[in-house]
């Protein structure tokens, strides 16, 4: 491939077929400017993933990113299965609203990209959210990876973020996602 391991604007050749297709992982965000990707192989990354700097603080935001947004966190078909078998060990740690939406719908839900996303309270609250003794929301399945009840930490969207993955037939995006209540991490960073 002619690309691999290059810097490639949106108007390169290589980077033309994905753009036209308006996929979201390849908009310019300013009028007029070129945006830079990294293509790897069937990969593409965003420059922001080398310009910014984010380092989480906690007590700062305190764990806002999983109680505030418009969709569940992303997940890997696999990582359902392992999500379900993990439930009997965070059950305790689970809010009564969170057990409730679990009971009526499962761990997760179909979002409107057709993806599977952690099912949420109340159009935001992520349903493995807990609070801890400081009011910082985390994640029961974290917690019980934590405590040695499981060996699955929580769902790679988790891990990873602020950076987001998205798969298209053709090629993976990564991208970088910003949002306001993470404002503090970039500080941090």
């Amino acid at each position: 491939n002619s690309c691999f391991g290059r810097k490639i604007s949106l108007e390169h050749s290589c980077a033309k077929k994905w753009r036209t297709q308006r996929h979201p992982a390849l908009t310019i965000h300013k009028k007029n400017e070129i945006t830079y990707m990294l293509q790897i192989d069937d990969t593409i990354i965003s420059l922001d993933l080398f310009d910014e700097k984010f380092v989480c603080d906690l007590a700062s935001c305190k764990g806002e990113c999983c109680i505030e947004g418009d969709a569940g966190a992303p997940l890997e078909h696999d990582e359902i299965k392992i999500i379900e078998d993990l439930l009997p060990s965070i059950w305790d740690d689970l809010t009564e609203a969170s057990k409730e939406v679990i009971k009526k719908q499962g761990v997760y839900y179909i979002d409107v990209d057709d993806e599977p996303v952690t099912s949420i309270v109340n159009g935001a609250e992520c349903v493995f959210t807990y609070t801890d003794e400081n009011g910082i929301c985390k994640c029961a399945i974290e917690k019980a990876f934590r405590e040695g009840k499981t060996d699955f930490d929580k769902p790679i969207s988790c891990h990873l973020y602020p950076v987001r993955l998205q798969k298209y037939n053709e090629f993976t995006a990564v991208n970088y996602h910003r949002w306001k209540i993470c404002n503090c991490a970039r500080s941090l960073g």
